[in-house]
């Protein structure tokens, strides 16, 4: 149960129908909704029968992806502060099939309303079977993309894409992360990443030194995603 205001106001500011639907319903997700708490790399969701309801991200940020049959890793989305998440309740979306995994890329808290709390709700509620499809066409959408990246584009342009939005996360031209990272988001191998990172610095875009990736010419980089 969510006994602290903060919380409450922010799943009444993240629930766009919170003001439309009735005492009573608010007053079960209320009484159902918890807070749950992971550490960087702490697994949020697995598999189908890993069903726990409507996340919503409190602080820290997650990261969804795929696994291959060969371990290779590709991110299909990343959810950041206030951001919500119907895919960890698969067991509500019948007719949907999607294996993936959802991890904390950092300390995170999620505000999670249990499946069966908001299966009640929606099953006789309009609204809330809106704002699923909304949430649910949100996360396709951004798994398309990537799709499409992984089909069309050349490496050269997918890493850059990944290093200005990275960039942007960190709201810094210095990105911290390793040549592995790097690989396991965009689903390629590590010597793949390494050689096309010293690619990027012979053509003075990047600075590489151990664990961090450094833009040296925005525009240029940027001209590579075009």
């Amino acid at each position: 149960m969510l006994d602290n205001i903060i919380d409450i106001e922010l799943l009444k500011k993240n629930l766009p129908f919170w003001d439309k639907i009735s005492n009573e319903e608010r007053k079960l997700t209320l009484d159902n909704a918890i807070i749950l708490k992971y550490k960087k790399s702490n697994i949020v969701y697995s598999d189908d029968a890993d069903c726990k309801g409507l996340a919503i991200v409190k602080s820290g940020n997650l990261r969804a992806y795929m696994l291959s049959e060969s371990g290779k890793e590709i991110t299909l989305y990343r959810l950041f502060e206030n951001d919500c998440c119907i895919m960890t309740a698969s067991c509500l979306l019948k007719n949907i099939t999607f294996d993936m995994i959802i991890e904390a890329e950092r300390d995170c808290e999620i505000i999670l309303v249990p499946s069966v709390t908001y299966e009640r709700l929606s099953s006789s509620n309009l609204l809330i079977q809106d704002f699923t499809n909304q949430l649910i066409s949100s996360r396709f959408s951004d798994v398309m993309w990537i799709m499409e990246q992984v089909v069309f584009m050349s490496f050269d342009k997918r890493l850059a894409i990944f290093l200005l939005e990275q960039s942007a996360i960190e709201d810094s031209d210095t990105i911290t992360m390793t040549h592995d990272t790097i690989a396991k988001n965009l689903g390629s191998a590590r010597e793949v990443v390494t050689r096309m990172l010293k690619y990027f610095q012979n053509s003075d875009l990047v600075y590489v030194s151990r664990g961090n990736i450094e833009i040296k010419d925005r525009k240029k980089l940027m001209g590579l995603t075009q």
